[in-house]
């Protein structure tokens, strides 16, 4: 009952003298029925009692999902540990060994989290921009209970691009775009680049050399244009393929 009076005390924003964040209580980040729900649930007084920031990867190591609230509003351990983060407040250098440690994927994920809700814009986007290249599986509770399958770079778009994620509001970012005619950011090269313009080159070799690309002559399933198509599984029989994805009957496929 204590530790959950120390942290409805925590909450209250009456006389509040501590650090802020955004200039707010750092908890106050997260929505308060959110905060309601997560100061009675029964993994933040057993599990988020006493912790540090050492104690709190033990915490993290054995996380097996992320998301918001499931079942009848129930927090995730996701959620609980976000909030005992915001109430320890640790050292950025701390966050971003959190972040790029490679042994616990849930981890890096809650500092990926922690680091959407508390830094500043351009921080945001020099710190989790370099995720878009991390592949690793996550498994996400969604507001029913059931489990769905997604990765960190898709985690971290959606921590880029939207407003609302893991049932937290968050604050609005301003489009990269912006940030970098303010001369903020530099203008990101997306990894694919070589090989797209490796791509061009090639058919621009094509065009010059005369001959045409086999794209141009053919449909996606590999018949030559006008050829009569007996086993084109996305036409009927006895019909001609074309670009125009009509058969030479004027019938439009199946």
């Amino acid at each position: 009952m204590s530790h959950q009076a120390d942290a409805r005390r925590l909450f209250d924003n009456r006389g509040y003298t501590g650090p802020q964040i955004h200039n707010q209580n750092p908890v106050h980040l997260l929505e308060k029925p959110i905060r309601d729900r997560i100061i009675t649930s029964y993994y933040w007084q057993e599990q988020c009692f006493a912790i540090n920031e050492a104690t709190l990867c033990d915490r993290a190591a054995t996380m097996s999902f992320i998301g918001g609230t499931y079942g009848q509003q129930k927090p995730s351990p996701f959620l609980c540990l976000t909030m005992k983060l915001l109430q320890l407040m640790p050292e950025r250098d701390i966050i971003l060994e959190y972040l790029h440690q490679q042994d616990f994927k849930y981890l890096s994920a809650l500092a990926a989290f922690y680091v959407r809700l508390t830094f500043q814009p351009k921080d945001v986007f020099q710190t989790l921009e370099p995720l878009l290249a991390d592949y690793r599986k996550l498994r996400r509770r969604t507001r029913d209970g059931a489990y769905a399958l997604t990765y960190m770079d898709q985690f971290v778009d959606d921590l880029l691009t939207k407003e609302r994620v893991c049932g937290t509001s968050l604050m609005k970012l301003p489009q990269r775009t912006i940030l970098e005619d303010l001369g903020h950011l530099e203008i990101r090269e997306s990894p694919l680049a070589e090989e797209l313009e490796a791509l061009d080159d090639e058919e621009d070799d094509l065009v010059v050399n005369g001959e045409r690309d086999p794209r141009e002559t053919s449909t996606p399933n590999g018949h030559e244009i006008g050829s009569l198509c007996w086993q084109c599984p996305c036409r009927p029989r006895l019909t001609f393929c074309n670009l125009a994805g009509e058969s030479s009957f004027g019938i439009r496929p199946e």
